[in-house]
């Protein structure tokens, strides 16, 4: 849990918006599922603030502040018993050139009496009675901060810690200071008449000058920089712990494995009788909560068990990324993972488990034009599924179906367990974990896009997810060709809005379709094999090195995520008096042959149908938007096609030019700039590994 990661100086520019305190109000609700009380924001409003002030006094505007900051990397079972940092300040060591750590308890009190006469352990504040002294409050979260269970562990850093109290004197809280007061590295204490020496030790503490986000060391330690589902796949090596789950996400992978070993045979022992018994998970959770975490490590849990399973998704891009990138050269982990519609003729003998991924994309029936009519869907396929497997588990996001025929809901699924006789299970996650692990970014995408009555709200820099809107194309793709040139991994989206030509010539140049303007680009291209210069097949072009020429679509960025995503919104969705408008488009050929936009809008071929209603459309393109905006991990810059949709988006956006809050590549530490995993060559080898193996580092996805 943390509320907040700003720089002093933004944090000043943030609450002189009034929007500082809106914000935490917001992310302590998120976490706390209660509203903050008038005493929390008042002391954001003030405490921060005159902290904040200080430190700009001081010379370090540029030191980051953590808001609320828990003490351990892993979260409690209950949100109640968090132990939680006011404040943490993170920046670097004057000498030791090392991480710098300041753990900050802040009080509004303006002065305490002693209760005991022999120990300063407990005072009595004034209108709200006996404390511990505020020094032994912050021993306990110093002590854990540093421990295993703490994101200091295993790292070189300098810590200690302070109590402000910038309404009070030394004389009014001079039980706090006595002889007998609490000693050590966390227990000094600073009032309003002792600021001078406040500024003095923060600039003893903290250098005067960066250029890192020192900040990022502490949040990837947190996990909050989470590492990309591919890269998480090939470091694992096959080994059957592949990521560590934390909080909900680790609770529904245990029920389901404990509910398993009531429903599937003893694998060590051959069954007389074929067991009836079967099972259906439904887990439900937007975009970047860890469907795909859990599901691939149940994968690689029931693998070590000995149990028969395959990994099925709707999609192609997802299918093909984790073949060339994870399975390459390796038949048997390819030929774990699937397609739903693999499964027309269920086998023989079931499988013990189906996982079924991204389940949004179920079709009505599984059809393929390629294949003939016997091999063709005659059944619901969620019912092909349900068939061909004891125990399935579906992972499902409603909010990311972007076709008319992509009918996978939790209704539809719990209808056909239930005509089967089984009584289907159901978890929500929904803590967020892409984003950079800011729910706020994904509310406001979510507001974006439906406009809620109260109006969406303005985006506040949170210091987790960056958003901005460019002016021009031309400058939404300098800055992701800076970025990736920097390390990064980035790509542009796009909306469906323009026509999607076949490779040009017997080299199959790809056609720059994509044009706006002087400015024109190719889509990804159609073809499953390489091209010319390069150009990756359509299936892996978001993990491929020669796709950053590319324009991609949601059906080859849906599942994917990059350090930095680019967007560009056509004109299949416009803001106009107050509301949106969803437009179909329409396409002609040009004097070459070759298609060109007569119309403005949709061209996606599936959702502009005439047949489709307007609300159906309307809500294809939102969902489109929504999987696109959410493909980002640190920062989405965002363009639109429509002078008047650009102006809006601005203004929800609002002024982002604070002291550099673009979390530029070259901003992190050193240490932090880790590129994308080259994909695993011929030979790799897979290493199944029973329980009781150990792994030399365990990885957390989401």
């Amino acid at each position: 849990m943390l509320l907040l990661k700003l720089s002093a100086a933004d944090l000043l520019a943030l609450d002189s918006r009034r929007r500082m305190v809106p914000h935490l109000a917001a992310r302590w609700q998120y976490f706390r599922g209660s509203e903050a009380d008038v005493q929390e924001r008042a002391a954001w409003a003030e405490s921060l603030v005159e902290l904040a002030k200080d430190m700009v006094a001081a010379g370090r505007g540029h030191v980051e502040m953590i808001v609320e900051c828990s003490a351990t990397i892993a979260e409690p079972e209950n949100v109640n018993d968090r132990r939680v940092i006011d404040v943490v300040l993170v920046g670097r060591h004057p000498e030791s050139e090392c991480l710098s750590v300041q753990l900050v308890e802040l009080k509004r009190w303006s002065s305490v009496t002693r209760l005991e006469r022999e120990l300063a352990d407990l005072v009595d504040v004034p209108g709200t009675g006996p404390k511990k002294h505020p020094a032994l409050q912050l021993a306990a979260s110093f002590a854990l901060f540093k421990s295993e269970a703490g994101p200091l562990h295993g790292i070189r850093y300098e810590c200690g810690g302070f109590t402000y109290l910038h309404n009070a004197t030394a004389e009014s809280v001079r039980p706090l200071l006595g002889i007998n007061a609490p000693t050590g590295s966390y227990a000094r204490v600073y009032t309003a008449d002792r600021r001078h020496e406040l500024i003095r030790d923060l600039q003893k503490q903290f250098s005067g000058e960066s250029n890192y986000s020192h900040a990022e060391i502490l949040l990837d330690r947190m996990n909050l920089r989470n590492t990309p589902l591919l890269d998480a796949m090939i470091e694992s090596r096959g080994h059957d712990t592949v990521f560590t789950l934390r909080g909900r996400q680790r609770r529904v992978a245990e029920d389901i494995l404990a509910t398993s070993a009531h429903v599937l045979d003893d694998p060590s022992q051959e069954s007389l009788v074929a067991q009836p018994r079967r099972a259906v998970f439904v887990v439900v959770g937007g975009a970047g909560t860890g469907k795909s975490a859990v599901g691939l490590q149940l994968k690689a849990d029931f693998e070590a068990a000995g149990r028969a399973v395959k990994y099925t998704s709707g999609s192609r891009a997802f299918n093909k990324a984790i073949e060339q990138h994870v399975g390459y050269g390796d038949p048997e982990f390819r030929q774990s993972f699937a397609y739903f519609s693999s499964f027309v003729t269920a086998p023989e003998k079931p499988l013990d488990v189906m996982i079924c991924d991204e389940a949004h994309r179920l079709r009505d029936f599984s059809t393929n034009f390629r294949l003939p009519a016997e091999k063709q869907g005659t059944k619901p396929q969620v019912d092909e599924l349900l068939d061909a497997s004891r125990l399935t588990i579906f992972f499902l996001d409603e909010g990311q179906s972007v076709r008319p025929n992509e009918v996978g809901t939790v209704k539809l699924i719990e209808d056909a367990a239930r005509r089967r006789g089984i009584t289907p299970v159901r978890y929500d996650l929904r803590e967020q974990y892409r984003c950079g692990g800011s729910d706020a970014y994904v509310r406001w995408v979510d507001h974006l896009l439906e406009v809620p009555e109260e109006g969406p709200p303005q985006w506040t820099p949170d210091g987790l997810m960056h958003i901005e809107v460019a002016d021009t194309p031309e400058e939404l793709e300098g800055i992701i060709l800076q970025e990736r040139a920097a390390g990064a991994s980035a790509r542009m989206v796009a909306g469906y809005c323009w026509p999607w030509n076949d490779p040009q010539g017997e080299e199959g140049r790809l056609e720059a379709d994509v044009r706006i303007g002087d400015w024109h680009r190719p889509w990804n291209a159609k073809s499953d094999k390489y091209g010319a210069d390069g150009v990756p097949p359509s299936s892996i072009w978001g993990v491929d090195e020669g796709g950053i020429g590319q324009i991609g679509c949601v059906y080859t960025a849906q599942g994917l995520e990059w350090d930095w995503c680019g967007v560009i919104m056509g004109d299949d969705m416009v803001w106009r008096s107050g509301k949106w408008v969803f437009q179909r488009g329409k396409r002609v050929k040009d004097a070459e042959g070759l298609y060109r936009v007569k119309v403005r809008g949709s061209l996606d071929p599936e959702v502009k149908k005439s047949t489709l209603d307007d609300d159906e459309f309307a809500r294809c393109v939102r969902n489109a938007y929504r999987v696109l905006l959410t493909r980002g991990s640190r920062a989405t810059v965002l363009y639109s096609t429509d002078a008047e949709t650009r102006s809006y988006l601005k203004a929800r956006v609002g002024d982002v030019q604070l002291h550099g809050l673009r979390p530029t590549w070259e901003s992190l530490p050193p240490e932090l700039r880790v590129p994308r995993l080259e994909r695993s060559r011929r030979g790799r080898g897979r290493k199944v590994r029973r329980r009781g193996g150990r792994r030399d580092q365990d990885l957390t996805l989401f």
